[in-house]
């Protein structure tokens, strides 16, 4: 059995048109009319998760009363398991990659693992202005013992830390090797 042409076409234009509804309808869904240029993405091994944040004023910096919402919405999402996530193994490696409209105001991420000596954070990207990537490190570094890692990155002009433009989360899901 052969298609011809045609249908091959309509197919390829199904799938065209389905694509372009979904990245629009994400945009949408976010309360956004179009994608942002204020995107991060987190790497985990061979895989990766692109997102836009979780918490922005339109470049303008978040009140205090902005952030302490940002914030418990953003518990109450990982509660819920409704954050951007990756499943990791200690062996897989991280990085974060930010847009350059991000890098160039400048930016900081953490997660809630590492040692007790760091205060249980593990730095991914400190104070970095001008980089859009934060280099790769071992997950076995970055991850706590709960199973599910907080990552969160911060907007932030390094000579101004108390501005904070716009949050980002991600979950990361320990698996067995």
């Amino acid at each position: 059995m052969s298609l011809s042409t045609r249908v091959i076409a309509a197919v390829g234009a199904v799938v065209v048109i389905g694509a372009g509804t979904v990245g629009g309808s994400i945009a949408y869904a976010m309360g956004q009319e179009e994608p942002s240029s204020h995107r991060v993405t987190l790497t985990v091994g061979r895989s990766s998760t692109e997102v836009g944040p979780f918490c922005f004023n339109d470049g303008k910096p978040l009140t205090e009363q902005q952030q302490e919402e940002c914030q418990n919405r953003a518990s109450e999402a990982l509660d819920a398991g409704k954050l951007p996530s990756s499943d990791v193994v200690a062996s897989d490696q991280l990085g974060l990659g930010v847009t350059p409209d991000v890098a160039d105001r400048g930016w900081w991420a953490n997660t809630n693992g590492g040692q007790q000596a760091q205060g249980g954070r593990f730095i991914l990207a400190s104070a970095a202005k001008g980089s859009t990537y934060s280099g790769s490190v071992s997950a076995s570094k970055a991850l706590n013992a709960s199973g599910k890692t907080l990552v969160t990155v911060v907007e932030s002009d390094p000579k101004q830390p108390d501005a904070i433009y716009g949050v980002w989360y991600f979950q990361l899901n320990t698996q067995d090797a």
